[in-house]
């Protein structure tokens, strides 16, 4: 079974709206960012241990790399592991575009009598959708009733009255009460035993890390080995690859960093099926990310259009002057 969130099945092809090169000598490639740069400039996948707060893990990250911020995407209640987005430093803002996208858990659910495995499967499938859920007494969050949606499920195995189950939602859902109101539609109790998020937008538990992981790879690079701490701490454009990409001209990038609104001449290429109000990445031809802006067009009106404003700015992220004001695009 495949299951993906829903930014994992948009299919998006590059459009090339003005053939642009870029200049060697301005920015640089995320991939060729030093160290330095990319502590930063970076995130990290934290595989969230069992115990203490998503805030508390944070502030770990900040003591083992002996920097002043760090910003979390989603917290996960205290017993809950898994995937934790950390942003470092100057990257703190991306979190905020991560938290809005999909989830992914594998929770182990406890029933409280004995039901018939066909009548699980058929009353969970049956909750594939919008559900409206209550949040738990002990939230983040104002307690009334809210629509959230469940994109799959699969029932990884039965045994007894434990269900362990894979389900990929909206921001926002709990897990927890979920198993909680399950077990009143199949006429019984039911709690939530275990969960570990496996998915956290574009983070998945095959590139997560451990605090220890961490600790060990700083030491090795205090020593002179990049190699381990480089695999751990990447460039912060990761945080974005959810979203729909638009790379614009180097002669373009000095004025949104200024926080100018992007307008179609200054545009090189642009994905496919970018819809109007779709959060967007503005990136450069190195595949930095400039800023992050809300699109005022779809791709085919960009393709269409010689003029109008495209995206409106909401987020700058890189430093002016990083790009020369109207530099002319001479080489690559």
């Amino acid at each position: 079974m495949q299951n993906l969130l829903p930014f994992e099945k948009i299919e998006r092809k590059v459009l090339v709206k003005n053939e642009s090169e870029t200049n060697k000598d301005y920015g640089k490639s995320p991939s060729e960012r030093s160290v330095e740069e990319l502590i930063k400039y970076g995130v990290i996948n934290i595989n969230k241990p069992q115990g203490p707060t998503s805030h508390l893990v944070s502030d770990y990250v900040k003591k083992i790399l002996k920097i002043s911020k760090c910003g979390h995407s989603g917290s996960l209640d205290p017993n809950v592991t898994g995937c934790l987005p950390i942003a470092l430093e100057d990257a703190t803002r991306i979190v905020h575009y991560l938290l809005k996208s999909g989830k992914e858990y594998v929770c182990l659910m406890h029933l409280h009598a004995d039901i018939n495995q066909s009548k699980i499967h058929k009353v969970m499938q049956s909750t594939i959708g919008k559900m409206k859920q209550l949040p738990p007494i002990k939230s983040a969050v104002k307690r009334q009733l809210r629509e959230r949606e469940i994109y799959y499920i699969e029932i990884l195995e039965i045994d007894g009255k434990d269900v362990l189950f894979k389900i990929g939602s909206e921001a926002g859902f709990y897990v927890r009460k979920y198993c909680h109101d399950l077990g009143k539609l199949l006429g019984t109790n039911a709690h939530m035993q275990q969960l570990v998020r496996t998915k956290a937008g574009p983070f998945t538990d095959k590139d997560w890390h451990s605090l220890q992981d961490l600790t060990d790879a700083y030491e090795y690079y205090k020593q002179g080995n990049e190699k381990e701490i480089k695999k751990i701490i990447l460039p912060f454009e990761l945080a974005a690859s959810h979203l729909p990409k638009i790379w614009v001209m180097d002669s373009t990038v000095d004025s949104l960093c200024h926080g100018a609104q992007l307008s179609i001449p200054g545009i090189s290429k642009l994905h496919s099926n970018i819809k109007k109000d779709d959060v967007v990445a503005i990136m450069t031809l190195k595949e930095e990310i400039i800023c992050i802006g809300t699109a005022m067009l779809s791709s085919e009106e960009i393709i269409e259009q010689e003029k109008g404003l495209a995206i409106k700015n909401n987020a700058v992220f890189m430093k002016r002057k990083t790009y020369p004001k109207h530099e002319h695009n001479t080489s690559k």
